[in-house]
């Protein structure tokens, strides 16, 4: 456990940082939701079309989407955490 702690010591977050961290989690989540209504009412259209091809890009687009604004929100998160080290 020692030597845990000394390769990632624990942060202890603000209530402040807590609450910044929580609202960013629930903008993703709500950005994630709005990309995932556009796309797949676009998945459905292409799927009464009989357009497999174009099902399998937007498909691929969803999953690249979610991906992208997990990554662009951690990053914000971390931010945030190293914030409590300062």
């Amino acid at each position: 456990m020692e030597r845990l702690n000394k390769a990632a010591p624990t942060v202890t977050l603000t209530a402040g940082q807590k609450a910044e961290i929580a609202e960013l989690e629930s903008m993703r989540a709500a950005k994630v939701a709005g990309r995932e209504l556009l796309l797949k009412g676009e998945i459905a259209k292409a799927v009464e079309r009989g357009d497999a091809e174009a099902v399998e890009q937007l498909e691929k687009q969803l999953l690249s989407d979610r991906k992208s604004l997990h990554a662009e929100f951690e990053e914000k998160k971390e931010k945030v955490r190293q914030g409590a080290g300062k």
